[in-house]
């Protein structure tokens, strides 16, 4: 070894230390945080964004929407929308400017603490989980099983203790609870007492509504506290692909806004099965139906906060199954994000879905390659970002750790390069060249931006292979179960005892 190396070394050492010493930074100074912007990423060129736009509006005024509730037909065709002879409701285009003009900009999707709001504005990305889970990935038996009420709620403590998560949706079912509503109740109630941060579910049934929102009124402070910082917000599937309206989601969709919550539009067709082969055009699909639910939710409430959910996902069109980590999954949401920064208004999509079944180097690129395209896309809200596997069908708790690592990566290329005077001043290439050691290891400089320019995993590995042998030889999945245990064992309940008790005495809740 030289004595550069070894001075190096030593010097690297000392960085390392400081480093940890001063760690937690600030908000403001944590090189990757909620809400960075993000949109240089552009996979359509302006001409190809309004082919799009124009092509979605050829559909609402040509083709419509069928199997809209009795109840939403009033409310569409009092605005403007047109009512065929075969049933199908078509959308005049000055209809859909129109109430494009009055959607919602610049919302915040509140946490219960202030310090996890999201704003939704402009290009700001935000990564979190989504879903409907089936099963649970365990990991200790490298089997599937059904997922429960329990599962959500660890999972929803799990996302409490991860920086790089920024909300926790509903990502599983809980297939312990045969009672409909007693499994949406649950539901919200597992993730609010899991976590602080914004919780996005919904409702099995529209009568379901009502219960649902009496027990958030309870959990915020009342109606006037739950209508000026709601905290959860409704995962709307108001349409089924291809263009059909879904009548209980969209009967639910009303009562939600009715009820000061906000809601998430989604459109979640599949390229070459519900949705269109092409690319271009399944995004044009999703577009017109998201559309039709920006009509649709302000000529309820004008202006109320909802999020423009382009779902549209992918088949492996030799067998039509799902392939929600495929390249092409990275450029469809991609393009959606393009569409929300072109009507300038909040939208979502998915990323971050892994086929794989277990997490591997498979899930490993899925994960990545997705949730890199929809932050240097500046989506707003990238949903299922991490714990996917199977296609949506299971969920894995040591997963959703790892991807609080993938997505720290991710948010630090959404960051970028920053390029200053002082960032690009030769002053310390000449202390170092002419005056220095030659090398940067130790420098004042390197110091200084050790944290506030670069982001470390907590569990990915960078030793050397003698380090690593002489620890024992560590393996990522081990760290990874031994992490979640951690969270586990350590996390509070977020509501005070006597508060749980009350609600445990009124609700038949059935988790811990």
């Amino acid at each position: 070894m030289t004595d550069t190396k070894r001075r190096a070394g030593r010097s690297g050492g000392r960085a390392a230390r400081v480093a940890l010493r001063n760690a937690p930074l600030a908000e403001d100074l944590r090189p990757v945080r909620a809400g960075l912007p993000g949109g240089k990423f552009k996979p359509l060129t302006d001409a190809e964004v309004l082919r799009i736009h124009h092509a979605a509006l050829d559909a609402l005024e040509q083709i419509g929407l069928s199997q809209a509730p009795p109840s939403g037909v009033e409310i569409l065709t009092k605005a403007g929308a047109i009512l065929g002879d075969d049933g199908r409701i078509r959308f005049p285009r000055a209809l859909v400017e129109d109430m494009l003009t009055k959607a919602a900009r610049n919302i915040t999707l509140c946490g219960r603490e202030e310090k996890h709001d999201l704003h939704l504005t402009g290009s700001n990305v935000h990564f979190g989980t989504a879903g409907a889970a089936v099963h649970v990935v365990d990991l200790e038996t490298n089997t599937y099983r059904d997922s429960s009420v329990q599962d959500l709620h660890n999972a929803a403590k799990i996302t409490h203790a991860l920086d790089n998560v920024h909300f926790f949706q509903r990502a599983m079912v809980a297939r312990d609870i045969t009672d409909n509503l007693e499994m949406d109740l649950n539901t919200i109630y597992a993730c609010c007492a899991g976590t602080t941060k914004h919780i996005g579910t919904s409702f099995d049934d529209p009568s379901h509504v009502g219960p649902g929102i009496e027990l958030l009124h309870r959990l915020a402070g009342g109606e006037e506290a739950w209508r000026a910082r709601p905290f959860v917000s409704n995962s709307n599937c108001f349409v089924v692909p291809p263009m059909k309206f879904a009548e209980e989601s969209c009967r639910s969709m009303e009562a939600c806004i009715r009820a000061g919550m906000p809601v998430l539009l989604l459109s979640a067709g599949q390229a070459g099965a519900t949705a269109p082969a092409p690319i271009a055009l399944a995004i044009v699909q999703a577009v017109a139906e998201c559309l039709a639910g920006v009509v649709y939710v302000n000529a309820i409430a004008p202006s109320h906060p909802a999020v423009f959910g382009t779902w549209p996902f992918v088949s492996d069109l030799r067998t039509g199954a799902m392939s929600g980590g495929s390249a092409e999954q990275a450029l469809l949401t991609a393009g959606c994000a393009q569409m929300h920064r072109f009507y300038d208004i909040p939208g979502g999509a998915a990323a971050g879905i892994s086929d794989a079944k277990l997490p591997d180097m498979q899930a490993g690129w899925e994960t990545g390659i997705t949730n890199v395209l929809a932050g240097l896309s500046g989506l707003n809200m990238a949903y299922e970002a991490v714990g996917m596997h199977a296609s949506l069908l299971g969920f894995c708790l040591e997963s959703l750790v790892l991807g609080d690592d993938v997505i720290g990566q991710v948010l630090r290329t959404v960051r970028g390069i920053d390029v200053t005077d002082e960032s690009t001043s030769i002053d310390a290439m000449k202390a170092v060249c002419l005056d220095g050691p030659g090398h940067y290891l130790g420098s004042d400089q390197t110091l200084k931006l050790m944290q506030t320019e670069y982001i470390y995993p907590t569990l990915g590995n960078r030793m050397s292979p003698k380090e690593w042998n002489e620890a024992d030889r560590p393996m990522l999945l081990d760290q990874a179960i031994k992490r979640k245990n951690e969270i586990l064992d350590n996390a509070q309940i977020k509501f005070d005892p006597e508060f749980d008790a009350a609600i445990r005495a009124d609700y038949n809740i059935y988790f811990k």
